[in-house]
Formats: C-alpha cells, sequence, structure tokens
C-alpha cells in the first residue's frame, strides 16, 4: 500500500491534482523540442524513409517475383497464404512510409516557406589574387558583372531545359518498362 502512495505522490501533486512542477517543465520542453524539429534532421528523416520505401518496394517485387499464380498448377495453399499476408504487410508499411514522407515534405516546407530561394552562384566565395587587380580591369568591372549575370541567366535557362528533358526521358523510360513487362506477361 506503502508503494502505491508513494508512487502517486510523484507523479500527481496531492493538492492539485496535476503533476509536480519538473515533470510539467519536462512535458513543456519535450513538447517544445517536437515542435521546433531541426529542418535539417527532418531532411535526414525523409532519407531514411525514402530508403525505407526503396527497400520495401524491393521486397514486395521479391515477393512478387517467388509467388506462383494459382493457375491450375499445384501449389501449396499455406505458402501461397503466407506470402500474400506478408505482401499485404508490404503495402501497409509502404502506405504508412509514404504518409510519414509527406509529413516531412510538409514540415520542411513549412518550415521553409520565409526564406528566399538563394542561387548556388551566390554561395560561392570569388577570391582575387593582387596580381589580377588592375587599373584597367576596375575600369571595366561593370560590364564583365553584367555579362556574367546573363551568363549565370543562360545557364539556368539551360539547366531547366535539361530538367525538363531528363524528366521526358524517364517518363519514356517508365513508358518503355511498363510495355516490355506487359508484353512479357502475354508470351
Amino acid at each position: 500500500m506503502q508503494s502505491t502512495q508513494t508512487n502517486y505522490r510523484h507523479t500527481v501533486s496531492p493538492f492539485t491534482g496535476q503533476p509536480p512542477p519538473q515533470q510539467q517543465q519536462q512535458q513543456q520542453q519535450q513538447a517544445q523540442a517536437a515542435r521546433d524539429v531541426n529542418t535539417a534532421s527532418l531532411c535526414r528523416i525523409g532519407q531514411e524513409t525514402v530508403q525505407d520505401i526503396v527497400l520495401r518496394t524491393m521486397e514486395i517485387f521479391q515477393l512478387l517475383r517467388n509467388m506462383q499464380l494459382p493457375n491450375g498448377v499445384t501449389y501449396h495453399p499455406n505458402t501461397h497464404q503466407d506470402r500474400l499476408g506478408k505482401l499485404q504487410e508490404h503495402l501497409r508499411m509502404l502506405s504508412v512510409l509514404f504518409r510519414k514522407l509527406r509529413l516531412v515534405y510538409d514540415k520542411c516546407s513549412e518550415n521553409c516557406a520565409g526564406l528566399e530561394p538563394i542561387l548556388p552562384e551566390q554561395l560561392i566565395p570569388f577570391m582575387e589574387d593582387d596580381g589580377t587587380k588592375n587599373d584597367d580591369h576596375s575600369a571595366g568591372q561593370n560590364r564583365p558583372t553584367a555579362e556574367d549575370r546573363r551568363e549565370i541567366q543562360e545557364v539556368n535557362k539551360l539547366k531547366q531545359k535539361n530538367q525538363q528533358l531528363k524528366q521526358i526521358m524517364d517518363q519514356l523510360r517508365n513508358l518503355i518498362w511498363e510495355i516490355n513487362s506487359m508484353l512479357a506477361v502475354r508470351s
């Protein structure tokens, strides 16, 4: 009886019916830490989630490859049901992982909403040698800067076009893969 009263005294204050101030403060700190998760750690969690998704997907394909269809061939119903159960569990976990990834993405987007995008070129510091500085170069310094900006804009446009071409190639690759897999199934 005494041990239960002792535990009770530590978890709930006898006068207010609430946890003691130390415990309240710890709970508040934990809740604050959960809310103020670092964006970099969120990205790491997202990366680990993507790796888990890839691993689960590979396991699903492995199960599908080893699974025999019940098409009149003798098969073991217990083995088939066991593999089917594993497959359903992997698909359920895959769904959970995608939801987790979506939450991480939304939280990262929320954390970065107020930030202005910075071009990578602006993050690279340029150093000039004392030997390269001369009066002619400093007099025409404004003109090369405008040219540099124009070149950077052209490079950015090329990067966007390359990204679009890459997406088109990926879509074509996926389409060809689907067509080949459908032809293999029919054969």
